[in-house]
């Protein structure tokens, strides 16, 4: 430890505040310009600059008292402790979360943050008292006391460092994310929409001609008229087929709870899904017991969700493409999670992962789903799902542009957890002052 390192109670770092709901049975206080911030939503992000759900003017003028401007810290306090995270614009919360609105000249904001990031064992022990769950008061979060260097320059030299790795990560996944929405745009437009047949059918697009989406190349692989089906009008020559023609589905192992343990091995489980669909690298659960061979999932493979416990089903039936990971060597598919594989050339995986995001899929799905608290969905779910096939060539040609995308999220998504393990290494050994700043920029230089 440096000698100008001090102690401090959080709750004199600036003002704590514990957040609340306003009333859900008005509509009136939802759907507006303040963001309500609610424990889903500290998933990782250092700023959250984008919620669920948001608050009206009106709701605000009612729980003005609980207002936190940008550059509050935050950390969920009651069931699920330890999420932080910082308000990167006018901002409210529910009551699991306490906030400090920090006093800029004794504490840095990022810095707290980094600091709170550290405190699970604190909270764990304040909010001990033989409750079912973790409660953590308002008085006894502001009673933890925290180490910090008292000269405020050191502070940000410290989150600068930590803050430059978390910038990278961060806009490694805001590019993921529009990659990601780009390639959704495509399919929807080409397979839901079917633009492409539509401008040839008005006399939009022409030979030899390149539109937004449409390189001229694939002029001839669309059709230029749209024909009566069983599922509406859909593009000449096409089919529409059963998916379960097309693909084989494999369900995911059960498991106990004292298989959980450290391995090389890891389940994706239902946390592997994001919110609307898409994968999360840091769902996947260690794993020491036996499985099938069939039930081993590859890196690019698709799965979906085939139970949910959100309230508002923003899991269930939604697609996922399993990443790569280098901190397990085999990863299996869980209870929860059902694999879909094409039986044939005729489908590819991207284009069966973007199919499962179409939200005639998302509702096909629920429709055969049944349960109140805990959601499940039925094994003929995903085989009987109706949709338009078209000509292989044209799958081969989305597969090809789809497939670049996929691959330019797996090398972002790699190097995000290389600087992930490095700011997690580093990050308790700066914030204690065990590790001084001028020797840690020294080896991490280049690094970003």
């Amino acid at each position: 430890m440096t000698g100008d390192w001090v102690k401090r109670k959080i709750g004199l770092f600036g003002r704590v505040t514990t957040g609340k709901t306003p009333s859900t049975f008005d509509q009136a206080n939802f759907g507006g310009p303040y963001p309500f911030i609610t424990i889903p939503d500290l998933d990782g992000r250092v700023f959250i600059d984008r919620t669920k759900r948001t608050l009206s003017e009106r709701a605000a003028i009612g729980m003005q008292g609980c207002l936190l401007p940008s550059g509050a810290v935050m950390m969920s306090c009651i069931a699920t402790v330890g999420k932080c995270g910082i308000t990167a614009k006018p901002s409210f919360t529910n009551q699991q979360i306490n906030s400090v609105i920090p006093d800029n000249k004794i504490i840095d904001s990022r810095f707290l943050y980094y600091v709170f990031t550290q405190l699970s064992h604190e909270l764990e022990s304040a909010g001990g008292g033989g409750s079912v769950y973790t409660n953590v008061s308002k008085s006894r979060f502001s009673d933890i006391e925290i180490s910090f260097p008292k000269d405020i320059s050191e502070q940000r030299a410290i989150t600068n460092i930590l803050g430059t790795l978390d910038d990278k990560i961060d806009l490694n996944r805001r590019m993921n994310e529009t990659l990601e929405a780009m390639a959704r745009a495509l399919f929807k437009s080409w397979f839901v929409d079917f633009d492409p047949v539509r401008a040839k059918a008005e006399g939009r697009w022409k030979r030899g001609q390149s539109l937004p989406g449409l390189p001229a190349h694939l002029y001839d692989l669309f059709p230029d008229r749209l024909v009566d089906s069983e599922l509406g009008e859909i593009p000449g020559g096409w089919e529409v087929k059963l998916l379960g023609d097309l693909v084989e589905t494999v369900k995911g192992r059960s498991y106990k709870s004292e298989e959980l343990v450290e391995s090389v091995t890891a389940l994706v489980t239902l946390k592997s899904f994001a919110r609307g669909g898409g994968y999360r690298p840091d769902g996947l659960k260690p794993f020491v017991g036996t499985y099938k061979t069939e039930q081993v999932v590859r890196p690019g493979e698709v799965v979906i969700a085939c139970t949910d416990v959100t309230q508002a089903a923003e899991i269930i039936g939604r697609p996922a493409i399993v990443r790569g990971t280098s901190r397990y060597s085999t990863l299996v598919a869980s209870l929860d999670t059902l694999i879909v594989r094409p039986r044939q050339s005729k489908l590819t995986r991207a284009f069966i992962y973007y199919l499962g995001g179409t939200e005639t899929f998302v509702a096909h799905t629920y429709a055969h789903t049944t349960g109140t608290t805990v959601l499940h969905m039925s094994k003929e779910a995903v085989p009987s799902f109706l949709f338009t096939l078209p000509p292989q060539q044209l799958v081969e040609q989305f597969d090809s542009l789809a497939s670049a995308a996929l691959g330019r999220i797996q090398a972002l998504q790699e190097q995000s957890d290389t600087l992930a393990t490095l700011r997690n290494v580093l990050l308790p050994k700066l914030i204690s002052g065990e590790l001084r700043v001028k020797d840690t920029e020294k080896n991490i230089g280049g690094v970003v």
